[in-house]
C-alpha cells in the first residue's frame, strides 16, 4: 500500500513537480487548492505527510494544527515549501518537522524527500497495530493488573482490571504470544477512556526491547514494510556528544536515527538524535548517551571516527520521529536526551542554538568551531 500525503499548494508548477518526484516514491499526492479544502480533508483521511506550500502565512499555519488537532494525522510528517523571504526559521515556527526552500528542480527535490519517504514509512509501521488480549501487569507506586486491546510498536491499548494508576512512568510486564520470553518495558500513559482504558506509549525501550517487539509485530502483520535502504553519509565533524553529517537527503529535525559503521573487520553502532536538517546537504546528530548501554556505543562509534583517517562514512537509518521537534522549543532539552548539556559539548550545542540558522552561516560557524578545536588541540600537544 502507498504512502499517502496531503499537498496545499496554489501553484500548478510546483503541484506538476511534486506530483512527478512523489509518484516516483511511491507516494499518493491528496492535492488541495485552498487551506479550507485541507482542513476538512485532514479531518476524514489518513495521511502519512503534510505538505504546505506558503504563500500565506496565517493559512499554512492553520493546516498545520490542524493536522496536530486531527486524531487521525496528529503523527503526520509536516513539511512546508517556503521561499527565501521566510526561511527556516519561519518554517519551524509554524510547526514543521522539515523545511524546503523554493524554488526546487525535480532531482533536488526527489533528494529530500527520499529521506520524508523512509521515515514516513517507519512512523507508518510503528502505528500498525495487532489486536491481541494478553494480561498486563503494571508497577509504579503499587501494583496494577490490566490487559491489552491492541499492540504497535510504539505502545498499546489496554483496559485496567482495576483502578487505573495516577503516577508516571510505569514498567509493564507483558508476554506476547508464541514470543518465549515475557517482555518487560517503561512506559507513560498517553490518554485515558471510558471503563478504564488506556493509551500506553513505551519509553526509553533497549535494542533488544524493540527488535522483540519488531519480530513478533511482523510475523503477525499481515503485509510487513520493509524499510528504505540506510542513508550513507559522510562525517564531516564530531564530538564526544555528537556528529554532522553529510548527505542529499538529511532527515527531518527531531528524528531518531541509527548510525552503524561497517568494515571488513569493524562493526560499531551507536543511537542519535537530529538536531538540525540542512535539505539536500546535512544533518547534525547528537549521541543518546542516556543509558549505559548508549554511552558505551557511543564512546565506541566516536573511538572509531577519531581512528579514521580522511572523512569516514555513516549509514543512517530512522527510528522514528520524536513529536516535540516542531515548534520553538529545543528537541529534547538540554539533556533530556543524553544526559549532557549543551554548553557541555560545544558541537552540540551550536547544533541545538542555530538549528534555524541559514545554512550558510551554520556551516561558517562550525567551520571557526573546528578551527579553534584545531588550535586547543595543537596547543595541548606543544
Amino acid at each position: 500500500m502507498n504512502l499517502k500525503a496531503l499537498l496545499l499548494s496554489p501553484d500548478e508548477k510546483t503541484v506538476r513537480i511534486l506530483r512527478r518526484v512523489l509518484g516516483d516514491l511511491e507516494i499518493d499526492i491528496e492535492h488541495c487548492a485552498t487551506a479550507d479544502d485541507a482542513i476538512r480533508l485532514i479531518t476524514r483521511q489518513r495521511f502519512e505527510g503534510i505538505i504546505v506550500d506558503v504563500t500565506n502565512m496565517e493559512e499554512a499555519g492553520s493546516v498545520l494544527r490542524g493536522a496536530k488537532a486531527a486524531p487521525v494525522n496528529k503523527r503526520a510528517l509536516a513539511i512546508v515549501l517556503v521561499e527565501a523571504s521566510v526561511g527556516m526559521k519561519g518554517g519551524f515556527e509554524m510547526g514543521a518537522h522539515f523545511v524546503l526552500h523554493k524554488p526546487f528542480a525535480v532531482e533536488r527535490a526527489k533528494a529530500s524527500f527520499r529521506a520524508v519517504r523512509a521515515l514516513m514509512k517507519r512512523e507508518r509501521r510503528m502505528q500498525m497495530r495487532v489486536p491481541v488480549q494478553v494480561p498486563v501487569e503494571c508497577f509504579g507506586d503499587s501494583r496494577y493488573k490490566a490487559k491489552t486491546f491492541d499492540l504497535c510498536e510504539g505502545g498499546m491499548a489496554i483496559q485496567f482490571l482495576g483502578r487505573v494508576p495516577k503516577e508516571n512512568p510505569l514498567r509493564f510486564s507483558l508476554a506476547l504470544p508464541g514470543a518465549g520470553e515475557g517482555l518487560e518495558i517503561e512506559g507513560e500513559l498517553a490518554w485515558e477512556g471510558n471503563d478504564r482504558q488506556a493509551g500506553v506509549r513505551f519509553k526509553d525501550a533497549t535494542d533488544e526491547q524493540r527488535n522483540t517487539l519488531r519480530q513478533w509485530l511482523s510475523s503477525h502483520l499481515p503485509e510487513p514494510e520493509q524499510d528504505d535502504p540506510p542513508v550513507v553519509c559522510k562525517v564531516t565533524d564530531h564530538s564526544s556528544g555528537g556528529c554532522y553529517l553529510t548527505t542529499s537527503s538529511p532527515f527531518p529535525r527531531g528524528t531518531r536515527v541509527a548510525l552503524s559503521m561497517k568494515t571488513s573487520d569493524l562493526n560499531v553502532q551507536a543511537k542519535g538524535f537530529v538536531l538540525v536538517a540542512h535539505p539536500e546537504f546535512g544533518m547534525g546528530v547528537e549521541l543518546l548517551q542516556k543509558t549505559a548501554e548508549q554511552r558505551d556505543q557511543a564512546k565506541r562509534l566516536i573511538t572509531a571516527l577519531r581512528a579514521k583517517e580522511g572523512t569516514p562514512e555513516l549509514q543512517v537509518e530512522p527510528e522514528g520521529l520524536e513529536r516535540s521537534s516542531a515548534g520553538d522549543r529545543p528537541v529534547g532539552g538540554e539533556a533530556s536526551a543524553t544526559g549532557i548539556s549543551g554548553s557541555d559539548d560545544a558541537l552540540v550545542g551550536l547544533f541545538k542554538q542555530q538549528f534555524q540558522a541559514p545554512v550558510e552561516s551554520f556551516l561558517q560557524q562550525m567551520r571557526e568551531q573546528r578551527r579553534s578545536d584545531e588550535s586547543r588541540s595543537v596547543s595541548a600537544t606543544t
